[in-house]
């Protein structure tokens, strides 16, 4: 943890950080913990050379797989997909992303591959090494996305390069990522570039941050009134209109 920001690293090296229902849960149960310690943006990367290589197969559909530790987190690693160990507590960990009020920024240090670019995707901003390619190779392998990762996908890059990278199981490299929406910013160190960037956002009014996000991922109008009514009457509206006005960094507490 870095002062308001928090710095999530996958690390398994040995297998190119691919993620298992293991590590799913305990990064969900760090991010779920984060709001209670102050944490208002949250990165994540991976250990070098690879931001996420995806799921790692060789334990998805394993009898081995510790379901108990995930069991200990408490979230579910078995459902009926065929006994894949994985996918339900790698849905889990996407819906916690999106819950989670501040800002989520994946710095995708290398390569994100399957799972690790839905990952990279669930996250609200995305910040590319010059060098790191992006794919989603199911089709190469016989598997299916899930319906709320093929909306997010497309929501995020449009129907276009979703096609490309669903159905042609194209690998898109840094500037492809820039052209179609799924990198922010490009640049040679993602991970500083991205903890540079979510100390800023941490620094900004974190209703403001909350609410935009939340109509961001599609809530209702009304429900988005009725923030934009809380913010209004917010103490954090009146120290950025104080500080605006004495020309001095504003101190928001997000209330």
């Amino acid at each position: 943890m870095r002062g308001a920001v928090a710095l999530a690293t996958i690390d398994r090296p040995e297998r190119r950080n691919a993620l298992n229902a293991e590590l799913c849960a305990a990064l969900l149960t760090h991010v779920e913990a984060a709001p209670a310690a102050g944490v208002r943006a949250v990165v994540i990367t991976g250990a070098p050379p690879a931001f996420c290589a995806g799921a790692d197969l060789v334990t998805r559909f394993a009898a081995d797989t510790d379901t108990e530790a995930v069991a200990d987190a408490g979230y579910q690693a078995q459902d009926a997909h065929g006994g894949d160990t994985f996918r339900p507590t790698f849905e889990q960990l996407l819906d916690g992303l999106e819950a989670f009020p501040g800002a989520v920024i994946a710095a995708v240090n290398g390569a994100a591959y399957g799972a690790g670019m839905q990952l990279a995707v669930a996250c609200d901003l995305r910040v590319m090494a010059t060098d790191a390619r992006v794919a989603i190779p199911a089709a190469k392998l016989g598997i299916v996305l899930s319906g709320a990762n093929i909306a997010r996908l497309q929501r995020l890059v449009g129907p276009g390069a979703a096609s490309s990278l669903l159905l042609g199981a194209e690998v898109l490299d840094a500037a492809d990522c820039a052209r179609v929406g799924f990198a922010q910013r490009t640049v040679d160190d993602a991970l500083a570039a991205a903890l540079e960037w979510a100390g800023q956002i941490a620094a900004l009014a974190p209703l403001s941050v909350s609410s935009h996000k939340r109509a961001l991922l599609g809530a209702p109008a009304g429900a988005i009134a009725e923030l934009e009514r809380a913010a209004f009457a917010s103490s954090d509206l009146q120290e950025g209109m104080a500080a605006f006005a004495e020309k001095r960094p504003p101190r928001f507490e997000g209330r």
